[in-house]
C-alpha cells in the first residue's frame, strides 16, 4: 500500500510540474491580457495542489492553513485582475471629479 501511495503522489507531482510548465508558456505567449489573468489564477491553484501533495507525502496537517491563505490570496488576486481588465475595457473613461480631460469633446453644432 505504501508503494502505491508513493507512486501516485510522485505521479501527481510530475503532473503538477508539467502543468506549471505549460502554464508558463501560456503566460508568456498568451494573446490577450485575459489569458494571462486566467493563467495566474491557475498558478495559484497549482501552488495549492503542490502544497497539498507535499502535505500528503509528509503526512502533516500543518499545511492546511497555508493552503487556505494561498487560496484566499489567489481568489482576491483574480477578482482584482478581473476588475482591472473590466475597467480597462469599458468604453467610457472615468476621471476624477474636477480633473481635466485631454480628450477633445465635440460641442453643440452651431447654426450658420
Amino acid at each position: 500500500m505504501k508503494l502505491a501511495n508513493d507512486i501516485l503522489l510522485n505521479g501527481a507531482l510530475v503532473l503538477i510540474v508539467l502543468a506549471g510548465a505549460l502554464l508558463l508558456v501560456r503566460i508568456w505567449r498568451g494573446p490577450s491580457m485575459l489569458d494571462r489573468a486566467v493563467a495566474v489564477d491557475i498558478a495559484a491553484v497549482l501552488i495549492i495542489a503542490g502544497i497539498g501533495v507535499n502535505a500528503a507525502i509528509t503526512r502533516t496537517s500543518y499545511y492546511l492553513s497555508i493552503m487556505l491563505v494561498t487560496a484566499f490570496l489567489g481568489f482576491t488576486s483574480s477578482v482584482a485582475i478581473a476588475r482591472f481588465i473590466a475597467a480597462r475595457d469599458r468604453p467610457g473613461v472615468r476621471t476624477r471629479p474636477g480633473a481635466v480631460s485631454l480628450k477633445k469633446t465635440q460641442g453643440p453644432k452651431e447654426r450658420p
